[in-house]
């Protein structure tokens, strides 16, 4: 069934946001806190790891880094880009919008906050862009079913704190990943064979980096507008082309 890993993973957000609702009822505020940073913690964290997977290579002499300049470059030029499109003031109306609608009257103040943070988890990173053009192509749903299992444990812990906004996320995150699984015979050529070939460590690497924004911004308060830095994404996929046309060039 063509784009399966995208309604079973939307289906997932949605279960587990459901799940943790329900279990939202019986935590007390105190444990809701503490359960924010602990689950800003574990983001940081899966962040972190992510990032250092692809950073840090192992030879005969030792360990040695890889990307930081790439990384640095484009978290720089994604930011700027990010603040002069005011994305996530975009994300934050959007989920003010949706809270005023009727069915979500009664929802808590953390709407807003739960509807951002559960759409940069869910759709940062490279599982989101790989899983859906696989999935198109290959007809291989692993990667997105993983990725099911992954939102789903996250949005019921996230949902447990901040409530039905977090449910909200999966409108977003299919409209992103059917994007690229309807556009994925556009898109396939180029990803595995632009630039040096490591365009989805880069990418994933990247995407590490501003999960981990989250988990700072979870744990900590908010504190980083990781949504004005999700232009950073398309930095490598432009730093793939040029080193492609240099090539084709000489």
């Amino acid at each position: 069934m063509f784009g399966l890993g995208t309604i079973v993973n939307t289906a997932a957000v949605i279960a587990g946001s459901l799940v943790g609702i329900l279990l939202k009822r019986s935590i007390n505020e105190r444990i809701s806190s503490s359960l924010m940073k602990a689950i800003g913690c574990a983001t940081i964290f899966i962040g972190a790891s992510g990032a250092l997977s692809e950073m840090l290579a192992v030879t005969d002499s030792g360990i040695s880094t890889q990307g930081i300049m790439l990384l640095c470059v484009s978290l720089a030029l994604g930011t700027v880009v990010g603040e002069l499109l005011k994305i996530e003031e975009k994300l934050e109306s959007m989920g003010d919008r949706m809270k005023r609608m009727k069915i979500f009257a009664s929802s808590s103040g953390n709407f807003t906050e739960g509807f951002v943070s559960a759409t940069l988890v869910v759709c940062i990173g490279a599982m989101a862009i790989i899983g859906p053009i696989k999935d198109a192509l290959e007809g291989d749903t692993s990667i997105l079913f993983t990725k099911s299992i992954l939102d789903f444990m996250s949005t019921m812990i996230f949902a447990s704190t901040l409530g039905v906004g977090v449910m909200c996320s999966a409108i977003p995150m299919f409209i992103y990943q059917g994007a690229f699984t309807l556009f994925a015979g556009a898109v396939e050529p180029y990803l595995y064979s632009l630039g040096d070939g490591n365009l989805v460590g880069n990418l994933s690497m990247v995407g590490s980096v501003l999960i981990f924004g989250v988990g700072v911004n979870l744990a900590f308060g908010k504190k980083l507008r990781v949504g004005n830095m999700l232009p950073a994404l398309l930095v490598p996929v432009l730093y793939a082309a040029g080193q492609s046309l240099l090539a084709f060039v000489k």
